[in-house]
């Protein structure tokens, strides 16, 4: 040991060793006179609240906790913003029910209603800023002929609040996908250049860290997200899932229907070398990732 070399001192760790330190532990309190039970567990715990202090302090797992919130919370995001704009357009379609089949988007729904109000204000409305020119004059066009029913002011003024919030958590996903995409590019730049930020992200989520996830085999990634359908298989005694969340990455997208599992396989091998370089390597570039994706395209060609 380094003490050994340093000071010549023949040092001894053995099973007896232990088992006299384990001795001296267990007898503490008879061993030191003045120290009673109470001081002793005050000290213990204060000698782990400082050891937790310095583990987190220094833990090289800190970094990607942000993209594991962040990732959590655009999902939860995704789902409220799919709710909310689902009963705006239910809710404004009683008025206007053929602006549901001209407008598909979400956020220009909104916006367009804003800008409208009553659908008896289409003609004068100028929604230029919002819509494309043959999208506006379709709205305006259907508002002349719509079906749909009268609506009071203050119906109006609470579809208004509705349509605020649809606006308001869409810029503010926006902004948290461009954040998550600028800590994806910071931690794991291969792991983004192969997979992208989102997938990547969700994969580091479910791996409960960037460290834990490039510890993983390629196989293990490659169905990654897929534990209840490889389980429910293996208790059948039917075929095993092919690939997990690695699915969504664009690269799967590309290949035919006959190649996705084939492409999977590849992707999540590439995958895995990338982690290992972003987890342990020193450096920040995403050559190893482009590189590792270019491959994928030429084999998918």
């Amino acid at each position: 040991s380094s003490v050994s070399k340093k000071l010549g001192i023949k040092v001894l760790s053995d099973g007896t060793v232990q088992d006299l330190f384990r001795g001296i532990r267990e007898q503490f309190e008879s061993l030191v006179t003045g120290l009673s039970h109470s001081d002793l567990a005050a000290m213990s715990l204060g000698l782990s609240h400082s050891l937790s202090r310095y583990k987190l302090k220094f833990s090289p797992d800190k970094v990607d906790t942000m993209i594991v919130q962040a990732i959590a919370l655009l999902d939860d995001l995704d789902k409220e913003l799919n709710t909310y704009a689902m009963r705006c357009k239910e809710w404004y379609g009683w008025h206007f029910p053929e602006m549901n089949k001209i407008i598909v988007d979400n956020l220009a729904f909104a916006k367009v209603v804003k800008a409208m109000g009553y659908r008896t204000n289409a003609k004068d409305a100028d929604l230029s800023a919002i819509l494309p020119e043959e999208l506006e004059a379709e709205v305006k066009e259907a508002a002349e002929i719509s079906m749909g029913t009268e609506i009071s002011e203050e119906d109006l003024q609470n579809i208004f609040g509705l349509c605020d919030q649809v606006i308001t958590i869409t810029e503010y996903r926006n902004q948290l996908y461009e954040y998550l995409k600028n800590r994806m590019n910071a931690i794991a730049p291969n792991l983004t250049a192969l997979v992208g930020e989102l997938v990547g992200a969700r994969l580091i989520s479910h791996a409960g860290s960037l460290m834990q996830l490039s510890k993983q085999p390629a196989s293990t990634i490659q169905i990654l997200g897929a534990e209840k359908a490889l389980f429910r298989a293996l208790k059948t005694k039917h075929n095993t899932p092919k690939y997990g969340l690695i699915y969504h990455a664009s690269l799967v997208g590309q290949a035919g229907p006959k190649h996705k599992a084939k492409v999977a396989r590849l992707l999540a091998a590439k995958t895995a070398l990338a982690l290992r370089v972003d987890a342990l390597g020193e450096t920040e570039s995403n050559e190893v990732g482009a590189d590792g994706r270019s491959k994928v395209e030429a084999r998918i060609d």
